[in-house]
């Protein structure tokens, strides 16, 4: 049934272990599994696993499109300017359509259930393996974002704390933070079975909507007001804005399971649309409030901006902490369940346990050597998140239905989010890379 010149491929075919990836989101509802499991995680994505109502299919891509996004948003319009509000509104609607490209990628084959299966179904086994290193490596680097998401704040509530281990060795800060949240996330990466966490994750939605308030009650009661007046435009911050408003609305990894365990598959698409415009709501909402605030002085994280001491930025604080501490594990464990395989670990827990703990020093070690957060997920953003949102999408539906296929109209505005898309990724991530080096 291959169209466009596509070989016929059946994602069950054989492929090396390291192509079989677990479905992740890092916004919200973010999931792992062991690949000797069930094919898809549905089950942490849905607790029916198969026939969720829409309803409960539009709560979980609310968890998917929500989550530590919202905390950079605001800084994201400092970096662009006004007027670049409209960008985010651009990048949410490419998103969306991207979305609904990839819902009928999968009715190409009964077999197709996640995006890797998509990648293989276009280009066989290659286009799994691409598929699969693009999600894989973006989950390490926001799983290193999380670290540095906690040593922020952290360091935000308990200014001055340090630690002395020993002559001359003092470690302070949120270097200190970051090793110790490293610390206490370690056990929750030997689990097996994430259900436990992947519940708690499930309070994206509920923390975004307490985050938003926090910040309105700090500018209204707690005095802050709304200052900042900002720039209309910042021509040289677009590619940074760029690449932070795509990272907000990267849920597309989870989008086809969410499709699969649906009892009428045929509104995902009214869902879809659904999650996205409350999505972008809120981060509209956030963005505006932030920048009315601080104008161009907020911070890569606006919780670093809140009044201490006051009420209202603890519980925006605690807020920010308690998702990105129970998801590490979901960030880390399809990368680790990729090794494990990779080097034939299989059920050896001793084995699992020293690859997971390897991962998290590794994470730590890069946590404390780039700790800039904004400009961690900028390069995500647009290396990363533009890829697997909106060029992935776009070339391998192409490549399954062909030209012939698809209107002229539709051929064309595909093209267009190929081009810009690739305008943004290589503009974002030379902008991102340059401020990284530069912070050194």
């Amino acid at each position: 049934m291959a169209n466009g010149g596509a070989a016929p491929h059946s994602p069950s075919d054989d492929s090396p272990d390291f192509e079989r990836p677990l479905l992740h989101a890092h916004g919200g509802l973010q999931a792992g599994k062991d690949p000797a499991a069930a094919r898809d995680h549905e089950a942490q994505c849905s607790p029916d696993a198969v026939g969720a109502t829409s309803v409960r299919t539009c709560f979980n891509g609310l968890n998917a499109l929500s989550g530590v996004g919202l905390l950079s948003i605001p800084y994201a319009l400092a970096e662009g300017g006004w007027l670049s509000l409209v960008l985010l509104l651009f990048v949410a609607a490419v998103c969306c359509y991207t979305g609904q490209l990839l819902q009928t990628c999968m009715s190409a084959s009964p077999d197709v259930r996640s995006y890797p299966d998509i990648g293989a179904r276009a280009f066989g086994a290659k286009g799994r393996f691409a598929v699969s290193l693009f999600l894989y490596a973006e989950l390490y680097l926001v799983a290193i974002g999380f670290l540095i998401l906690e040593g922020d704040n952290l360091d935000k509530l308990f200014p001055g704390t340090s630690l002395s281990l020993g002559p001359g060795i003092v470690v302070s800060g949120k270097h200190l933070f970051i090793v110790l949240v490293s610390i206490a996330i370690l056990p929750t990466t030997w689990l097996r079975n994430l259900s436990v966490l992947a519940y708690v994750s499930a309070s994206g939605v509920l923390a975004s909507v307490v985050l938003v308030f926090c910040v309105l009650w700090a500018a209204v009661v707690d005095g802050v007001g709304f200052q900042g007046k900002g720039t209309m435009l910042n021509v040289s911050g677009l590619p940074t804005a760029l690449g932070l408003y795509t990272f907000c609305y990267c849920g597309h990894a989870i989008f086809p399971t969410l499709c699969n365990s649906m009892k009428e598959k045929d509104k995902f698409s009214k869902v879809l649309v659904i999650c996205f415009v409350a999505c972008t709501l809120n981060y509209g909402s956030m963005a505006i409030l932030g920048y009315l605030m601080y104008g161009d002085d907020v911070e890569s994280q606006v919780t670093l901006n809140l009044p201490e001491g006051k009420l209202s930025s603890k519980l925006a604080i605690y807020t920010a902490l308690i998702n990105p501490f129970s998801k590490y594990a979901l960030m880390v464990t399809p990368v680790a369940t990729a090794i494990e395989e990779k080097l034939l670990a299989g059920n050896k827990r001793s084995m699992n346990m020293l690859i997971r703990t390897f991962i998290v020093i590794s994470t730590v070690i890069i946590a404390l050597t780039v700790p800039f957060f904004g400009h961690l997920m900028a390069l995500v953003g647009s290396l990363l998140s533009v890829m697997a949102s909106m060029l992935l999408p776009c070339i391998c539906y192409l490549k399954i239905f062909g030209t012939a296929r698809c209107s002229r109209a539709e051929v064309v505005l595909i093209v267009t989010i190929i081009i810009l898309g690739s305008l943004v990724a290589a503009s974002g991530t030379y902008s991102s890379l340059q401020k990284i080096i530069h912070e050194f």
